[in-house]
């Protein structure tokens, strides 16, 4: 295997191991800033030997390895062993080595959960909160977070650099909050969950249309996230829609990699299994007797989706009232995108037009590619077939993932065929 072959196998292999071994790190080091540092720096040592070893059998174990060495290195140059004696719970005299290998993977908790609370704490701004935590644990870059939040990539550098800061100043404790805090920091971590399985569902930069990976790990964060919080229907809510919206994984896309949009995927291919746990966890949720919050009512549209057995049998009418109240309670430009295209369904493309119309003067979609996506959807559906290829350009021109963007040039070239 030639080093741009291993370059790149490590890339994936980062995607999938850096959280897990950033959170290890964090456990040891007490550190977010340096757990990442140590983490990134195990990745250089691979870089620099694979392409003479070779990938090991397993890369992730390797890379776990290196980098628990070196902050067990960090901590010796610093002298902080008496105060890893104490934390990791052993009696031993400082003429004592103690045994790290036992100590580090003796495990207390789940370590990502922890980091995620730890990255979600109130010391920081809720954007700050989000945009540390989808770096060090949902593996995305800059660009792909500040794609997510729709502001540019400098913000979100200054942002994940002035919260690694502050929580290291703070001296922040690795640490699941006691229950009279967890309602303080939920929310932050329930956007986090939800941002990370976004980005997996429909990736916004490079050449996979999803992640499936970074989908089952913030559904697996959710699941543990419900154990720990039973009285939040927020909770159960956003594990629903989890669960509905990986369903349909096999469904996404073609044979050849093409993405397949909802409305042209083959239903027999969803996971009904998965479905019927979305609905079991919104009728949990219902059992609590609480409002419905955004999450649930996402989780409910998806639900809608999920019970129809074709595309024609939608209830598109009542998606369109789940997004009204969804822009009630958390109005925003992109649920305003949704809901034009839920009216365009139930009630046509000229009403959804008209809704549309404002969003073309909202500065955070000026470079958000379903913005002109979604209009060229429906200036096509009118047979205003030429306004409706070069609102396909445009997409495809603003569109960050390689896939999406085929499939938007391919929309434009029917469009100009026709």
């Amino acid at each position: 295997m030639n080093e741009s072959d291993v370059h790149r196998s490590l890339d994936g292999i980062w995607r999938i191991e850096s959280a897990k071994i950033i959170a290890c790190l964090t456990r040891i080091v007490r550190d977010v800033g340096l757990a990442e540092d140590l983490a990134q720096e195990a990745f250089i040592a691979a870089l620099e030997r694979w392409p003479d070893t070779g990938i090991p059998d397993k890369p992730g174990a390797w890379l776990t390895t290196t980098a628990k060495r070196r902050a067990l290195d960090y901590l010796r140059r610093n002298k902080l062993q008496d105060r890893k004696y104490e934390e990791l719970g052993r009696e031993l005299t400082r003429q004592q080595e103690p045994d790290w290998d036992e100590a580090i993977d003796d495990s207390v908790g789940d370590d990502m959960l922890r980091l995620i609370f730890t990255t979600c704490h109130p010391v920081l701004s809720t954007e700050a909160r989000v945009a540390l935590t989808l770096r060090l644990l949902g593996g995305l870059t800059t660009g792909e977070i500040a794609s997510a939040f729709l502001v540019p990539e400098p913000t979100i550098a200054q942002r994940i650099v002035r919260a690694k800061r502050t929580l290291a100043a703070a001296r922040i404790p690795f640490e699941l909050p006691s229950k009279s805090e967890l309602e303080g920091r939920l929310s932050s971590v329930l956007e986090v969950i939800y941002l990370m399985f976004n980005e997996g569902y429909a990736a916004s930069s490079g050449a996979s249309w999803i992640r499936p990976m970074l989908c089952q790990e913030a559904l697996r964060l959710g699941r543990i996230l419900a154990e720990i919080a039973p009285g939040e229907p927020e909770v159960y809510g956003l594990v629903a829609l989890m669960e509905i919206q990986s369903s349909r994984f096999k469904a996404r896309v073609s044979k050849s990699g093409e993405p397949l949009l909802l409305m042209d995927q083959n239903r027999a291919l969803w996971d009904h299994l998965l479905i019927r746990r979305g609905l079991a966890a919104i009728e949990r949720a219902e059992r609590l007797g609480k409002a419905f919050g955004p999450y649930l009512i996402q989780a409910s549209i998806a639900a809608c989706h999920g019970l129809a057995h074709t595309a024609t049998e939608t209830d598109w009418v009542r998606i369109s009232a789940l997004y009204d109240a969804l822009s009630q309670i958390a109005p925003s430009p992109v649920v305003e995108l949704n809901r034009a295209v839920a009216l365009s369904m139930a009630f046509g493309p000229e009403v959804a037009l008209e809704v549309l119309q404002p969003l073309l003067l909202e500065p955070t979609l000026k470079n958000y590619h379903l913005l002109p996506s979604v209009r060229g959807d429906f200036l096509m559906k009118l047979g205003r077939k030429e306004e409706a290829c070069e609102e396909f350009k445009r997409a495809a021109a603003l569109a960050g993932n390689e896939k999406e963007r085929e499939l938007l040039l391919k929309r434009a070239a029917d469009c100009a065929a026709d």
